[in-house]
């Protein structure tokens, strides 16, 4: 049988999580009032960029107050002429100018909300009315809630994971992280901690975070699973081929065999990370220098004789 001295290596430490991937933002698109549906310009599925027009609606309030606003705009320039000259009392001045002011803000409102533009790049992800149909401000359509469209912003995406508090001081906002993806099986996607929330829960004793991935290509959907590995640092461990460490038959129980004076020691281990066709090896009963079992290991039995050849 052959061994293999164990020896330190210098790892990258992760902490391994499921994935649920989400739209970095997502809209429910609709007006703050009701009203008939002038023409909507996008399809589900259409890219979309910021300030895009992407809803008109009937535009006969916005008309009427334009009207009312050019109207009111005349006779605040005359009521500011007139107190140039001190020739109106304040109070008129005042009220000329509150009307004004509430007429000008009644026309950007319902500009906004006639003339509806994107908010951000993204996609649309759902139509929920055809052009003429009147906007109830009722979910309709199979919405989830009153909107006329639904658009994501898709790049970049984000997950929330709860992480054990014991982490806490390691994760860090900027911590690296890496996707995978079983859709990608040869990509690794990069991203980062965007927000690492203050609290713990008492109850399940893990701390929320938010990771950002970056998605230029649009490769990653909303929805999609994988697996993020958080970097909190480098450590020294043993790592040992895997096919050294043997599975007790019938129970989890893992363990290795090293060459103690001559004969086989059991010794019971926990494993940690995987590298390929390497392990990680958790045990208080080895150290570095001693010299385990990789060929061979099978048929021997604890405290058994051994016979090492090179």
């Amino acid at each position: 049988m052959k061994v293999q001295k164990l020896e330190k290596e210098n790892i990258a430490r992760t902490l391994d999580y499921t994935a649920n991937l989400q739209a970095d933002e997502q809209v429910y698109y609709a007006p703050a009032a009701t009203g008939r549906i002038e023409k909507i310009y996008v399809e589900v599925g259409d890219r979309i960029k910021k300030g895009q027009l992407l809803v008109e609606m009937d535009r006969t309030n916005l008309q009427q107050a334009e009207v009312q606003l050019k109207n009111l705009e005349t006779e605040y320039n005359r009521a500011k002429m007139l107190n140039e000259t001190q020739s109106i009392s304040k109070q008129a001045y005042d009220a000329a100018v509150t009307q004004y002011e509430v007429a000008k803000s009644n026309v950007d409102f319902l500009k906004e909300n006639t003339r509806m533009l994107a908010p951000f790049n993204g996609v649309v992800t759902g139509k929920y009315f055809e052009n003429g149909e009147v906007y109830t401000g009722a979910a309709f359509g199979g919405a989830s809630k009153p909107s006329i469209i639904a658009i994501e912003k898709i790049n970049p995406l984000k997950d929330y994971v709860n992480i054990s508090q014991q982490y806490f001081l390691s994760v860090k906002k900027g911590t690296k992280v890496e996707l995978k993806s079983s859709l990608y099986p040869d990509r690794i996607f990069e991203g980062q901690v965007s927000i690492v929330y203050p609290t713990i829960d008492p109850a399940s004793r893990t701390f929320t975070v938010e990771v950002k991935i970056p998605n230029d290509d649009e490769a990653l959907r909303p929805g999609m699973y994988g697996t993020i590995n958080f970097f909190i640092g480098n450590t020294e461990t043993v790592v040992v081929p895997a096919i050294a460490v043997l599975k007790l038959q019938g129970a989890n129980d893992r363990y290795v065999f090293i060459n103690k004076d001559g004969k086989a020691k059991r010794v019971s281990v926990n494993l940690g990370k995987r590298f390929e066709d390497k392990i990680e090896l958790i045990s208080d009963e080895i150290q570095e220098g001693d010299e385990l079992i990789v060929v061979g290991q099978g048929r021997v039995i604890d405290g058994s004789p051994i016979t090492i050849t090179q």
